[in-house]
């Protein structure tokens, strides 16, 4: 990141000033997989919300249930998923607890301490739901960067990958409302 460069006082010596020319503004929200670190740094650092993976929760949730109770955990969980509503999802959320709670207490407790990391997107406007519940959009981004970098393989310096991979991002199909809205 360029620096302004040195300055000269009122008494003649000269004085760097460290601030940044270019700023970035901090993120709103933080997508991942469930980690202590990220969500503490996320909250207290950045001052973002951490939004836990619906797809990496959904996995971790079918774990904690045998294989023929799995269709139904499923459709339960995408009914919370569902709700046009915050309030809502968190309403049903509640009941499903209440429901596995006596079958599957393992997953009404997993359920439990994840509600306000899955359900986070749900504070965003509407329209960007898609595009936030989950970390499977950066990793489709990461995926074309590693596909693309592998088939130059040796790039001459760092600018070229710099230049490939802001190519990449700006191809990207997270459409920029979505990206702004972050």
């Amino acid at each position: 990141m360029p620096f302004s460069p040195a300055r000269q006082t009122s008494s003649g010596t000269s004085s760097c000033d460290f601030s940044p020319i270019v700023t970035c503004a901090a993120p709103r929200l933080i997508i991942a997989e469930d980690h202590k670190g990220v969500k503490a740094t996320a909250a207290k650092v950045l001052g973002a919300t951490f939004q836990r993976c619906r797809v990496h929760f959904m996995r971790n949730a079918l774990a904690s249930v045998g294989k023929k109770d799995r269709p139904i955990v499923t459709a339960a969980l995408r009914t919370a998923f569902d709700q046009d509503t915050l309030a809502a999802s968190k309403e049903h959320w509640t009941k499903l607890i209440e429901a596995f709670e006596p079958r599957h207490s393992k997953l009404a407790e997993l359920i439990r301490r994840a509600e306000d990391d899955v359900l986070a997107y749900k504070s965003f406007p509407k329209e960007h739901w898609a595009k936030i519940h989950s970390t499977n959009p950066l990793e489709r981004l990461n995926k074309d960067i590693k596909r693309r970098t592998n088939v130059v393989g040796i790039f001459p310096n760092e600018a070229a990958v710099t230049r490939l991979v802001g190519a990449i991002c700006d191809t990207t199909t997270m459409d920029p409302a979505t990206i702004a809205a972050l």
